[in-house]
């Protein structure tokens, strides 16, 4: 072994530059402060792969693709300009010839307060480093002590997700040196995980990919225990800060097979993995707040030949939005088309996105199961569960979201879009929110009129709660719009209380006010100023209350209307289709001739209907 000159150690000791040659590249070990490390990305580049994967520099990507993948790129791009608009993602799920294949891993933080293997609690929001145990930080002579509490929401997210529990499950080490991982290694369950044999099924109403069709159903390989690590704060002249606050908190990993295989899909997969995991209470901070973080692995083969294999496949890792999972994947797919058109090969590594990009970038050679060096862990346990609290968990599990859309569009009347909406929005609290609305609007009906039709003010409810709501936080309110609407998991709204919407949906509903003064009075709740009084007094305050016209009336005004338009009532005489449009714009001549605060649009549009109506010639 050659000796290394005096030079070579004065570099690497002031400098941190390596010798390419001789033992002191194959031995250097990176030298990391607890709390804080300064690096530039070349020193960090290099220091994670000479405890990873060899590094293998990535096959050179060619001036230029397949001229006919190229050609079809520019010409619809030329055709997306001409028509003043991009190419629409629906446009973007396949490529002809090509068939992409996609897999994922997902890694969430538990609603646990305790972390994995310390009592430490499970603060984020405390001081850096303020809920450090002496395992967390792998202090010499500590010892991993499993805290049980985490194992619930563990066995929650994996029974939402169909998965067989196993038994007895083991942990292993996966060994790899990084300045977030005190002890060098994870502590995870490689070989035997705690559930195996999942499933989910994704529907049209989630959104897949129109060429998935009605359904399509993605297994789960195994749902398995693992720590986080350490939180890096970037500062500015490349220096990194250390919160070992997130070391060692509870992640569950859930990894499918490779059988997704379309862009669209596999991002609605993520977005329904989340809120599966949020409706059983196992882990409730998402993506948007850092807690669920996904890897998608891809790749690429031609069609026509079944017996292909499956292209190398790259890892993009750390997607932390549903949006990106999709963009990710559409850029790597086209990436890896372009180098195999242009004869190239595609190289196992692991690439990164960034937020806005259009290109995957490299980081680094793709580890593999021999880099990492797994080994049972010898200072832990197996784990055993026992069926009787399976059992137990999977009786006492909240209804899931398949099961509660197919309700509210069922028993309530939303429509698919909206019901999946409102269960989404606010991790769950906003349906929540809907059903004490919906309580207390029902019971004042019911004692203001005989047998209330419940579909009528259920989706008069939903509209409000959805789309009424979302306009007081958008631009469209103008500087009326105060900051984000905030709910309990009870079914409160700060802004907005329940009785006080529910109030002003009874007397909407009963034709007592018109949906404009409705918006109003909303408007007015949101930002405070009703005071201590509710929304009965403040229509009376200020005489708001609607006295709708005769319907005398209405046909005079619809006949005022009718007037002058010989031409647009002609094409109600003969039609195969009816005119909707027409009528509608005969109806907003109606609510411009009248008293605005004396009509009803849905009597108008009747009273016009029938008007229209007895000119038919069939």
């Amino acid at each position: 072994m050659p000796r290394q000159t005096v030079t070579d150690l004065s570099r690497y000791l002031l400098a941190g530059r390596l010798s390419p040659h001789g033992c002191l590249y194959a031995v250097h070990h990176s030298v990391t402060r607890p709390l804080l490390v300064r690096s530039t990305t070349a020193t960090a580049h290099r220091v994670r792969h000479l405890h990873g994967a060899p590094h293998t520099a990535a096959t050179p990507t060619p001036d230029l693709a397949h001229p006919n993948f190229r050609k079809k790129l520019k010409d619809e791009a030329r055709l997306a300009k001409k028509q003043g608009k991009k190419k629409p993602k629906s446009d973007n799920q396949t490529v002809d010839g090509w068939e992409l294949t996609v897999g994922i891993e997902i890694h969430a933080q538990l609603n646990s307060p305790r972390k994995l293997f310390s009592p430490a609690i499970t603060s984020f929001n405390d001081d850096p480093n303020s809920h450090v145990a002496l395992f967390d930080i792998a202090m010499p002579g500590s010892q991993p002590r499993f805290q049980k509490e985490t194992l619930i929401p563990a066995l929650r997210a994996a029974l939402s997700l169909n998965c067989e529990i196993q038994e007895l499950s083991r942990f292993d080490r996966k060994h790899y040196f990084w300045w977030d991982q005190p002890s060098g290694y994870q502590i995870t369950q490689y070989y035997q995980p705690f559930a195996k044999n999942g499933h989910i099924t994704l529907l049209a109403r989630d959104g897949i990919a129109a060429e998935d069709g009605e359904g399509v159903t993605v297994r789960i390989k195994q749902v398995q225990l693992e720590q986080d690590t350490a939180k890096t704060l970037a500062q500015v002249g490349n220096i990194q800060w250390l919160d070992f606050n997130r070391v060692g908190v509870p992640l569950i990993e859930i990894i499918t097979e490779p059988e997704m295989h379309h862009p669209r899909t596999a991002a609605v997969f993520v977005r329904k993995i989340q809120l599966l995991l949020n409706t059983v209470d196992a882990c409730v901070s998402g993506m948007e707040t850092g807690g669920m973080r996904a890897d998608v692995n891809v790749s690429v083969r031609r069609t026509g030949n079944p017996n292909i294999p499956l292209g190398t496949r790259t890892e993009i890792k750390n997607l932390s939005t549903v949006k990106s999972v999709e963009d990710a994947i559409i850029a790597e797919r086209d990436r890896q088309i372009r180098e195999l058109e242009a004869g190239g090969v595609i190289a196992g590594e692991t690439r990164g996105w960034a937020v806005g990009s259009t290109e995957t970038r490299r980081l680094r050679g793709k580890e593999g199961e021999v880099d990492y060096r797994y080994m049972p862990d010898p200072d832990i346990e197996p784990l055993v569960i026992g069926k009787d609290l399976v059992q137990h968990l999977q009786e006492s599990l909240a209804v899931l979201p398949d099961k509660e859309l197919d309700s509210l569009v069922a028993d309530y009347g939303l429509t698919a879009k909206d019901a999946l909406s409102l269960i989404t929005l606010d991790n769950g609290a906003r349906v929540q929110y809907f059903y004490r609305v919906l309580d207390i609007l029902g019971e004042s009906l019911e004692s203001s009129c005989a047998k209330p039709d419940f579909k009528s003010y259920a989706t008069l409810v939903g509209n409000w709660v959805i789309h009424e709501f979302g306009r007081l936080t958008t631009s469209k309110a103008g500087p009326l719009a105060s900051g984000e609407l905030t709910f309990s998991q009870e079914g409160e709204c700060t802004q907005v209380p329940a009785f006080l919407l529910s109030q002003l949906l009874h007397h909407l509903y009963l034709k007592q006010i018109t949906g404009k003064v409705a918006k109003e009075l909303l408007v007015a709740i949101h930002l405070g100023e009703m005071g201590d009084g509710d929304v009965t007094s403040a229509i009376d305050a200020h005489n708001l209350w609607f006295h709708e016209l005769s319907r005398d009336e209405y046909i005079a005004i619809a006949e005022e209307a009718m007037q002058g338009e010989g031409k647009v009532l002609q094409e109600f005489v003969h039609y195969e289709k009816f005119p909707q449009g027409k009528l509608m714009w005969l109806v907003g001549k109606m609510m411009r001739l009248g008293p605005t605060e004396r009509i009803d649009p849905s009597t108008a549009e009747s009273v016009m209907r029938a008007k229209v109506d007895s000119l038919r010639v069939d």
